[in-house]
């Protein structure tokens, strides 16, 4: 407990995106963005396939989609743009993925400072988000 902030703001939770993790399992990341296009986790398995494929760019849009998306729906549950975002939360992990999958096609396409502002987001949203994300 010690040097925990304990008046900072409480853990944003976002509904679990059960209909889009459903339709992931059998339809294609592009297909479920067209039926699902405000969902984060969408948009971060586009984004993941892209970058599979060595579509570089692509993974960069896709990811960046995401991000805003992710942003519309921390706002929507009371996110005022600091406080955790927990990856325990299964809800939240679409956001994170999205915020990783940017930060890693930023990577690939050379852009530094985006790099290092979504390094500090995922750190400031879960410190542990990052290791979490690395080892799926």
């Amino acid at each position: 407990m010690i040097g925990e902030n304990l008046l900072g703001p409480e853990p944003t939770l976002l509904p679990e995106d059960t209909a889009v993790t459903a339709a992931l399992q059998n339809e294609t990341p592009a297909d479920v963005v067209r039926a699902h296009p405000s969902s984060p986790l969408a948009w971060a398995e586009l984004a993941d396939a892209a970058r599979a494929e060595g579509r570089e760019v692509d993974a960069y849009a896709y990811a960046r989609v995401g991000y805003h998306r992710g942003l519309d729906s921390l706002r929507k549950a009371g996110w005022r743009g600091t406080g955790p975002i927990p990856w325990s939360h299964e809800g939240n992990r679409g956001v994170l993925r999205c915020l990783y999958a940017l930060r890693e096609a930023a990577a690939l396409i050379g852009e530094t400072p985006e790099v290092e502002r979504l390094t500090e987001f995922l750190n400031s949203s879960d410190p542990k988000a990052i290791t979490e994300l690395e080892q799926r």
